[in-house]
C-alpha cells in the first residue's frame, strides 16, 4: 500500500518523456469549438456560394458538405503560424545562447538566463520557446543531460534547424569542442537562414494577396450582376445555364488549388 501511494504522489515533470505531457509541434488539434464555428462557417461559406451561382436551395445544400474541409484549412493555418512563430523564437534563443557562453556562463546558466532574455520580448511567458526552455531548464534539474533535452525537443518540433542545432551541440559535448565559438557560428548561420526565409515570405506575401484577390473577383461580380441585372442573369439559373455555372465553380476550384500550388513555396 505504501509502494503505491508512493507512485502516485510521483511529480508529472518526474517523466519529461511522457508523450502526453509535452506538445507535438507537427500536429495541430482544434479544440471542439473551433470544429464547430469552422464547421458552420465553411458550410453557410458554401450555401452562399451554392446560392449565388444557382439561385435554387436544393442544389446549393448540395454543396454544403464542402465546408468539412474548413477545419482542415483552419488546423494548417494554425499549424504553420505556430510553427514560424517558434522558428522566429529559435533564432533568438541562439542568439542569446551565444552572447551568454561568449561572456563565460556555463551551459546550464546560459539556457536559463535564454528564458529570461525571451521574457523581455514576451512578458507574459506565453510563448512555445519559453515553454521549452523552461522543460529544459526542468530536465537539467532532474539530471538529465541538456543535449539529451534538446535531442527531445528538436524530435517533437519536426524542424530541420532545430535538428541541426541539437545535432552540433550534442557531438561538441561529447568530443569536448569549443562549445562557444560553435553555438555563436551555427546562430549566426541559422539566424542567417531564417532571414533569408522571412525575406522570401515577405516577397510572396503581395502574390498571395493578389492571388485571393482574384479567385473572390469572380464571385462579387456574379453578385454584383444578380443585384443590378437579374432578368439579365435569369438564363444562368435555368436549363443549360446550370451547368454553366456547374463548370464555372469547377474551374474557380481549380484556380484555387492551383494557386495554392504555386504560393506554398516550402522554406
Amino acid at each position: 500500500m505504501l509502494k503505491f501511494k508512493f507512485v502516485a504522489a510521483k511529480p508529472v515533470e518526474a517523466d519529461p518523456d511522457g508523450p502526453s505531457l509535452l506538445p507535438d509541434y507537427k500536429v495541430y488539434e482544434l479544440t471542439l469549438l473551433q470544429r464547430i464555428l469552422t464547421l458552420t462557417a465553411g458550410g453557410l461559406l458554401m450555401y452562399g456560394i451554392g446560392y449565388l451561382f444557382y439561385h435554387h436551395w436544393l442544389l446549393s445544400l448540395l454543396l454544403m458538405p464542402g465546408g468539412a474541409y474548413a477545419p482542415h484549412m483552419l488546423r494548417n493555418y494554425l499549424l504553420k503560424r505556430r510553427r514560424n512563430a517558434l522558428n522566429l523564437q529559435f533564432k533568438q534563443t541562439l542568439f542569446s545562447l551565444s552572447s551568454s557562453l561568449s561572456a563565460g556562463r556555463s551551459v546550464e546558466n546560459a539556457f536559463r538566463e535564454a528564458v529570461q532574455d525571451l521574457r523581455m520580448l514576451d512578458p507574459e511567458g506565453s510563448s512555445d520557446m519559453i515553454s521549452e526552455l523552461n522543460i529544459i531548464c526542468a530536465r537539467m534539474e532532474y539530471g538529465q543531460p541538456v543535449e539529451e533535452a534538446l535531442r527531445n525537443f528538436s524530435e517533437r518540433a519536426g524542424m530541420e534547424d532545430i535538428e541541426r542545432f541539437a545535432d552540433v551541440f550534442s557531438v561538441c559535448k561529447r568530443t569536448g569542442g569549443d562549445l562557444v565559438e560553435v553555438v555563436r557560428r551555427t546562430s549566426t548561420i541559422i539566424g542567417e537562414k531564417l532571414d533569408i526565409q522571412q525575406d522570401i515570405a515577405v516577397s510572396i506575401a503581395q502574390k498571395k494577396f493578389e492571388a485571393k484577390a482574384l479567385l473572390i473577383a469572380p464571385l462579387i461580380m456574379v453578385m454584383f450582376m444578380s443585384l443590378t441585372a437579374g432578368e439579365y442573369m435569369e438564363p444562368m439559373y435555368t436549363g443549360a445555364g446550370i451547368a454553366i455555372s456547374t463548370l464555372a465553380l469547377v474551374a474557380l476550384f481549380l484556380c484555387y488549388l492551383w494557386t495554392t500550388k504555386i504560393m506554398d513555396i516550402p522554406l
